[in-house]
């Protein structure tokens, strides 16, 4: 079963076919247009001009779309000469989003030229190949504060703005609610904080239609409901549930893991209705 569009922004995994006058993106399960600006370096306001597309439209992208890409610029840099090459040893504690940041590449461009797949686990004592900026056709980003290079989030992950509310004990969560924040920027939805490996419980009864990891948010559920509507569970270490299970209400999804940005255990909290994203503290339980 497909999921419906408006949670497609979710999804962040790069394909690229390339046109004869200028780059073309084909959009796959996983992208979304920051993503794919920032994988071949360019800005997204350039994306969404060269596209006639509008900031609503980024949450709209369909797989199979064709993309414009600005410019002559390249979404691997696996092709770099050696002499544009140096040598990183991994040190204890390093992730590949400091290491990313310390030498002003994206995290895509690193793992591209290491040929490494997004579950790979950095180790300590690992070589990693480091492209120049010019090399690697991006411009060179600020390096990081010494201490915070590791916070750094992962390239092409959607900004999270957050408000934080009081929280209300009256409305039941998916987890134990410590503390729960609006997100405020281009995403609609909660975050709720609670403790590390505790059960995600589901809200109502309905059937899963995407059940995977999704760069930025852990792993993710999503569930289709009556009615409509669509509750998206992120933030999970792990699932309990597979595509095309019927879940009821209070059954387990997975277990809460720890946001890589903020290294709190969040679960990320959206729901829509017919497309349109809804306050999730008014959305139908059982």
């Amino acid at each position: 079963m497909r999921v419906h569009n408006s949670v497609l922004y979710l999804l962040l995994i790069s394909a690229v076919c390339i046109a004869a006058e200028e780059p073309v993106h084909v959009i796959q399960r996983g992208d979304t247009i920051y993503s794919i600006a920032r994988s071949y370096g360019v800005r997204v306001e350039d994306v969404l001009s060269l596209n006639g597309m509008t900031d609503t439209d980024v949450l709209r992208i369909q797989v199979g779309q064709r993309i414009k890409i600005p410019g002559n610029v390249q979404s691997s840099a696996s092709s770099v000469p050696a002499a544009a090459i140096t040598e990183h040893r991994v040190a204890k504690g390093e992730t590949f989003y400091g290491i990313a940041r310390r030498y002003g590449i994206t995290l895509q461009v690193l793992r591209n030229v290491n040929q490494v797949s997004e579950n790979y686990i950095l180790k300590e004592g690992d070589v990693l190949r480091i492209p120049t900026t010019a090399a690697a056709g991006i411009p060179k980003t600020s390096p990081a504060p010494q201490g915070e290079g590791d916070r750094t989030p992962a390239a092409g992950t959607v900004p999270r703005l957050t408000e934080t509310r009081r929280v209300d004990a009256s409305i039941r969560w998916p987890v134990k609610a410590q503390e729960v924040s609006y997100m405020t920027g281009k995403l609609n939805g909660v975050v709720v904080v609670g403790e590390k490996s505790e059960s995600i419980r589901n809200l109502i009864q309905g059937t899963v239609v995407s059940a995977g990891p999704y760069r930025g948010f852990g792993k993710v559920a999503i569930i289709q409901v009556a009615g409509g509507y669509l509750y998206v569970y992120g933030g999970c270490e792990s699932l309990s549930v597979k595509v095309g299970d019927r879940v009821a209400s209070g059954t387990e999804l997975g277990k809460l893991g720890v946001d890589a940005v903020s290294e709190k255990p969040q679960l990320f909290l959206m729901v829509y209705r017919n497309n349109n994203p809804m306050d999730p503290a008014r959305a139908p339980r059982a």
